[in-house]
Formats: C-alpha cells, sequence, structure tokens
C-alpha cells in the first residue's frame, strides 16, 4: 500500500494534507523518515509514526448503533439527517462507512454499520436467512391465532409471500386494544413487519429492533449512541 494512502485512510486527512506531513519530515516508517507519498508501508508490519507517534492502520470497522426516531439509514439525504451523522466522531474514515440494511425512518433499534462489504452480504442476502428480532407495540389484540398465521407464514396485500416468522405476544391491554409482542423475521422485504400486522388487520405503532442473528443490542445504549462491536460480538454475527 502507498503511504500517502495509508495515512489518507488511517488519520482521515487529505491527500494534500497528507502531502505536506511528508515535505515536513514528520513521517517516518520504522524509524526512517519518508517524504515520498508512493513508499510501499504493509500495513500490518511497518511501523509509522507521525512526529513520533504511532498511526495504526484499520482495515473494517464495526458498529452498533441505537437508531432513534427521524434518522434515515442511508448514506446521505440532502433533506434528513442519516445514521452517518450519529457517528460523526467514532471513525475518522465514516465517510465510506454504510448501515448494514435498513430501519425506517420512524423504527428505532439496532443498526450495524461497517465498511465491510463481504460481511454486510452475509447478513442481509434473503438466501442467508439470518434472524433479525423486532419488539413492537401493535394496535389490536394479538392472540393464538396470530401466533398461528406467523408460524405458518402467508401472503402480503399484494398477494406477496412471506417466510413464516416466530411471533410472542408478551402483553395484551384489551381496554385500549393494544398488544405489546415480540417478532423474529428471517428475510429483510420494504417494511415487512409492518406490512405482516397489515396482512392480519391490525397496525404497528411502535417497532424496535432488539437482535440480528445472537447479537442483542446493548441495553445500556441509549438510543443515538454507537460503539464498536466487541471481538466477541463480531464472532456472534460471522458464526450466526
Amino acid at each position: 500500500m502507498r503511504l500517502d494512502k495509508f495515512l489518507t485512510e488511517a488519520i482521515g486527512k487529505t491527500r494534500s494534507q497528507v502531502k505536506k506531513l511528508l515535505k515536513a519530515k514528520n513521517v517516518t516508517v520504522n524509524e526512517e523518515v519518508i517524504i515520498i507519498g508512493k513508499f510501499q508501508v504493509n500495513a500490518n508490519e511497518d511501523k509509522v509514526c507521525i512526529a513520533g507517534k504511532r498511526v495504526r492502520y484499520q482495515e473494517f470497522y464495526y458498529l452498533m448503533l441505537n437508531k432513534p426516531k427521524n434518522v434515515v439509514s442511508a448514506t446521505t439525504d440532502i433533506h434528513q439527517q442519516t445514521v452517518l451523522f450519529l457517528i460523526r466522531n467514532k471513525v475518522k474514515a465514516r465517510k465510506k462507512l454504510f448501515p448494514v440494511g435498513r430501519l425506517d425512518k420512524d423504527t428505532t433499534g439496532l443498526l450495524l454499520l461497517t465498511n465491510d462489504g463481504n460481511f454486510a452480504h452475509e447478513l442481509i442476502s434473503p438466501k442467508k436467512h439470518v434472524p433479525k428480532t423486532y419488539r413492537a407495540v401493535v394496535a389490536g389484540i394479538a392472540d393464538e391465532v396470530t401466533v398461528r398465521q406467523f408460524a405458518a407464514g402467508f401472503s402480503l396485500r399484494n398477494k406477496e409471500p412471506v417466510r413464516p416468522a416466530k411471533l410472542k405476544v408478551l402483553e395484551t391491554d384489551v381496554q385500549n386494544k393494544k398488544s405489546k409482542v415480540e417478532v423474529v423475521i428471517t428475510e429483510g422485504k420494504y417494511h415487512q413487519v409492518k406490512r405482516m400486522f397489515g396482512a392480519v388487520s391490525m397496525r404497528v405503532l411502535e417497532l424496535k429492533r432488539i437482535a440480528i442473528g445472537k447479537l442483542k443490542l446493548d441495553s445500556e445504549l441509549k438510543e443515538g449512541d454507537s460503539r464498536f462491536l466487541t471481538e466477541q460480538e463480531l464472532n456472534l454475527l460471522k458464526r450466526k
């Protein structure tokens, strides 16, 4: 890898800023001052320093975000705030990160962000059937009939079929005709959870994703906050 590319990605500086650092003789590789941007370095083995302080290169980033409402799961949007704004202070090269899948604007909870395309593909590919777990408050009384409907799989109102899903009724409020439920789906169709409840004449009032595969949303992570995944959490996802 070129030294200037290494520095650009590692410290989040522009190519021209890196060029100035090199020209000022502030950069060393294995204790030797280097002023040439095209100098080749091994990102994992060579010791690169700026003004005596070592610069470590990290190729891939994996973050857990507790997404709040009114933020869109996109890298850019000229009209609305995106999830990348919420992690702006986490990764210097954040412009290369992207959300793993999407949560609707009014849906909260667990959203992963990364710059590892293969990792993201393994989690969101329709062929992988990685389970996603949601908590929801719905208008309507969910009961054992609803549970069996979800378990059997059915067609949405546009006749599009959905795979069987696991539904658990947590609470029912008969007086206000509401139910609190937990649902696990293994595919990611557009507005799927909302459309599934719509197909059984219920309406989702609140929706929060609490798990992807075996990875659970950190209960101590406030809405809008994020953190890097631990090695153990990353292994949970890679093993699914």
